[in-house]
């Protein structure tokens, strides 16, 4: 049993789940939370929230070999070294003007390498389109970072009507979703993992 036990901390995916809503208000803990749900009922993956609110980031980027301005390097290091240790990333984003928010973006560009070879799925809310034109724009940034996207994302349409009270979806289908896309990050995920400490990943 205790072999047992190692060998599934050994497999276990470490999983960051990044929010990129900061906005007063803001409906991601909703979402958040019931990702999580999904997640913490899983016995291959082991989620870490990052709450761009919790965890916010400098806005202004040093020029090329500058330095950080004061109090900069702090911020970063309660995020980076966190998404450095990920196995796979989740995205939990509304949509603002048919792109996603801009903490997100800078969350997304004060790093490079810690994206590097490793799979990115998405979970969207919003109005009509539930998010997915953020969605779309975020697959073009992070192939630029050498991620892989997932196919399979889950949107809520019209989010504040889609969970009841409890915050639990009204929709069963969005449970299901949840599990097909959670299916493929593992998949991606561990296989980009062994990939990776075969050989490290060529930028």
């Amino acid at each position: 049993m205790a072999t047992e036990s190692a060998d599934i901390a050994e497999k276990g995916l470490r999983v960051a789940v990044v929010v990129g809503s900061t906005r007063s208000g803001r409906f991601a803990p909703v979402v958040a939370d019931w990702l999580l749900g999904h997640l913490g009922a899983r016995g291959d993956m082991t989620a870490d929230l990052i709450d761009l609110v919790e965890t916010p980031l400098p806005t202004t980027f040093p020029s090329f070999g500058g330095e950080l301005e004061p109090g900069a390097a702090e911020l970063l290091a309660a995020v980076t070294p966190r998404l450095e240790a990920a196995d796979a990333f989740v995205v939990v984003t509304p949509e603002y003007n048919h792109s996603f928010p801009a903490p997100l973006k800078n969350a997304i560009d004060w790093h490079n390498s810690q994206w590097h070879g490793k799979p990115v799925g998405f979970v969207s809310y919003g109005g009509l389109s539930g998010g997915l034109r953020a969605v779309e724009q975020l697959r073009v940034v992070l192939a630029e970072l050498n991620a892989m996207t997932i196919r399979n994302t889950v949107s809520f349409h019209g989010a504040a009507q889609c969970f009841d009270a409890d915050g639990k979806p009204l929709d069963p289908a969005a449970d299901a979703a949840a599990k097909t896309m959670l299916d493929q990050l593992a998949w991606w995920a561990e296989a980009l993992r062994d990939a990776r400490r075969v050989r490290p990943f060529a930028a």
